[in-house]
């Protein structure tokens, strides 16, 4: 298999890498196949982090987590495309987040 990893491909490949990718995590969901669904929908978020610029995501700010209404997430740090942090009112504990799901507290950005 001569297969591309996603910091490979052009920003074509990973929108149609994408595509694909939420069009099987939707024949498994109506399939009933809870697991297969969860590892389409987790590369499909990977995919998407190579097509945001990582300078975009700045050390200290907090972003509103996509997915998880009302959750809030500070980045203490980057590497590669996760953001290093934790999320507010927690219990503070450091994790990595893929870049693609944080989006800025302010709406319409």
């Amino acid at each position: 298999m001569n297969e591309k990893n996603y910091a490979q491909m052009t920003e074509q490949e990973l929108r149609e890498e994408i595509a694909k990718l939420k069009e099987k995590a939707r024949k498994a969901e109506q399939l009933g196949i809870v697991n297969e669904f969860a590892v389409y929908e987790r590369k499909a978020i990977m995919a998407s982090a190579y097509l945001i610029d990582p300078k975009s995501i700045i050390s200290g700010e907090i972003y509103r987590i996509d997915g998880a209404p009302g959750e809030f997430f500070k980045v203490e740090y980057l590497k590669g495309r996760f953001a290093w942090g934790y999320r507010l009112g927690g219990e503070r504990y450091e994790e990595a987040l893929p870049i693609s799901i944080l989006l800025p507290v302010k709406e319409g950005k």
